[in-house]
């Protein structure tokens, strides 16, 4: 069964989501402060995180953006009162896989960490995937085309993946915002465009046959043939 650590200052709330997902079969450590918890989150043996969004001594979007940054790709659930969508796109931008919103339901936020968990089992039944000369190494978290090592994001990356997982299809914004961000509605910003575009610049370079499509009205695809 799944080992997961909770990072939450606020203890009524922890043992919320402690006694659920205990109540779910799940293994929950949890940590009281955002610099015990970066600790025990480095360590990658989590199976997923619910993270809190502010913290003492070290807050949820650091401790986010800095495991990305060590390329440990635990799902993260990020929980947070902060409920603007400027704050739901900085946690999903930082490297959160989803965002819930306090107060929540425990039945929820327990649902949401069996889909997070689900989509991980799912993408770890396979370890690379390949597009003509794209190849993105789902356990190295490096992506090649030929020769040349891409320098990818986290988000990119995880954009990289979807798309290749979806390859020769046209893929919505819909679609994106929900497998990438984490998103169930379109929060009116360009996020999609900003990502598309840097990825692109990355994967096709000058010289190279163009594998990233727009499909004018409907979205992206990512395709050898088009």
């Amino acid at each position: 069964m799944a080992i997961i650590l909770t990072i939450e200052d606020d203890e009524t709330t922890a043992q919320e989501i402690v006694t659920e997902l205990g109540n779910h079969g799940f293994t929950v450590e949890w940590a009281r402060n955002g610099r015990d918890g970066l600790a025990r989150a480095l360590s990658g043996h989590y199976d997923l995180i619910t993270l809190d969004r502010m913290l003492p001594l070290v807050d949820g979007l650091t401790i986010v953006s800095t495991l990305r940054e060590k390329n440990i790709d635990t799902p993260v659930l990020m929980i947070s009162a902060l409920s603007d969508v400027d704050e739901r796109i900085d946690g999903l931008r930082a490297g959160g896989d989803d965002y819930l919103v306090k107060p929540f339901a425990s039945e929820e936020m327990a649902a949401r960490v069996e889909v997070l968990l689900r989509r991980r089992n799912r993408a770890g039944r396979q370890t690379q995937l390949r597009v003509a000369d794209l190849e993105l190494d789902l356990v190295g978290r490096q992506a090649r085309r030929g020769d040349s090592v891409l320098d990818l994001l986290p988000t990119e990356f995880r954009l990289l993946e979807y798309m290749m997982r979806n390859s020769a299809q046209i893929i919505t914004r819909t679609m994106l915002f929900e497998s990438v961000w984490g998103y169930h509605f379109d929060p009116g910003t360009n996020i999609i465009d900003v990502h598309i575009a840097r990825l692109r610049r990355k994967v096709d370079v000058p010289g190279l046959s163009p594998l990233i499509h727009t499909v004018r009205g409907s979205g992206y695809t990512l395709d050898e043939y088009r």
